[in-house]
């Protein structure tokens, strides 16, 4: 079975991460709490985890810095998301066999348009080497060498009204998105569904629009794990239901901007853990920066639709215990205190697995100085 490209790259990187460490899978897995034989198939890019602590847990015994766990993040989201879909032939998107079928099944003298060359629809431009404006330019339309005279001066006809069509359309943008009365883009047909893995002008709208509102993230037109958190974190703070997608009640808080998604500095949220764990100052502010980068507005989505939130990453399950929500989760006095409460059942970070190992096992790492981890229950 060939691994899917996103796969491919996430083992690609396990791969790196273990190969540095110098260290066997028996004995990275037995510091990381997973099996050996486990770790090889993901490193080997036949599976994929389910859950992303055990991805964490991987990388932080590896000693992988914050850099990399973000993106060993991102590529871990992009591998899940082609866990059901079927197996495709490597560089192509088509599935197993097809290829060879479409290959024999064309006629030599084909144009070059039919013979193989066609890009599947959900390859994205960089992945294909094609730029963002090349992509968004008509295609040039090629006359079969074979063709008699007569049919020949009608395809170069269609063809010229074709390509006249996409010229002069009424509506029509560069990056292929077709903009809405005024100016909002994403109540355009073309932007009737923005969500994770599009890339297109309707994903960098909803960027912007979360950058006005204060969210801090990259405005690059990729529906990546970032801009999943932070549309998740608005979706939150402006009272609806946290979706996944920018659906039609998103649009409208996004454009009314009437939501602000400013918060608490990193420092000022340091300050205010080592107020709250007077007991162990150093290690619980170590723990939350393991577990969101000292972020109130972090937001974890795990494997079977259940959350981690802000600066602690209380889980859906925690935070009913708690008598909280994902709103209150948000408040960072909140948070940092509802954590110390869960510490203080046993006076330790039990609730922290991943992070509290890496504290352990990542050599000459320091309370303070340890990347994200994973989340609290």
């Amino acid at each position: 079975m060939v691994a899917s490209p996103h796969t491919e790259k996430f083992a690609a990187r396990l791969r790196m991460l273990k190969d540095r460490s110098g260290r066997g899978y028996d004995r990275l897995g037995k510091e990381a709490g997973v099996s050996g034989s486990s770790l090889h198939r993901y490193c080997s890019g036949v599976s994929v985890p389910v859950d992303y602590r055990v991805v964490h847990a991987f990388a932080k015994v590896c000693g992988a810095g914050a850099e990399e766990l973000r993106e060993l993040h991102r590529l871990w989201a992009l591998a899940d998301t082609e866990r059901d879909a079927p197996t495709a032939t490597a560089g192509t998107g088509v599935p197993e066999g097809a290829q060879e079928n479409a290959q024999e099944s064309a006629p030599e003298d084909a144009p070059e348009s039919v013979q193989g060359s066609a890009v599947p629809d959900d390859v994205t431009p960089a992945e294909t080497g094609v730029t963002a404006a090349e992509a968004g330019r008509p295609r040039r339309f090629r006359v079969p060498e074979k063709l008699s005279p007569r049919v020949a001066v009608l395809a170069a006809v269609v063809a010229v009204v074709l390509v006249a069509g996409f010229v002069w359309l009424p509506g029509s943008s560069p990056d292929g998105a077709a903009p809405a009365s005024g100016d909002r883009l994403l109540d355009s047909a073309a932007c009737k569904t923005v969500s994770m893995g599009q890339h297109d002008a309707c994903v960098r709208e909803v960027q912007t629009l979360l950058t006005r509102a204060k969210g801090k993230l990259a405005v690059d037109g990729d529906f990546g794990p970032e801009t999943l958190r932070r549309v998740t974190a608005f979706q939150v703070l402006a009272g609806l239901p946290a979706t996944n997608v920018v659906d039609d009640a998103t649009k409208k808080a996004l454009y009314a901007r009437r939501v602000t998604m400013t918060t608490w500095p990193a420092d000022r949220v340091a300050k205010r853990i080592r107020e709250v764990f007077v007991e162990d100052p150093g290690t619980a502010v170590a723990v939350a920066r393991c577990a969101s980068f000292l972020d109130p507005l972090y937001v974890l989505p795990n494997t079977n639709g259940s959350r981690n939130w802000g600066v602690f990453q209380i889980s859906d399950a925690r935070l009913r215990d708690l008598d909280g929500t994902p709103l209150r989760a948000f408040d960072p006095d909140w948070n940092i205190r509802a954590a110390h409460r869960l510490w203080s059942v046993r006076h330790d970070f039990h609730d922290w697995p991943s992070c509290e190992a890496a504290l352990k096992s990542t050599p000459g790492s320091t309370p303070d100085s340890t990347a994200k981890g994973t989340p609290a229950g």
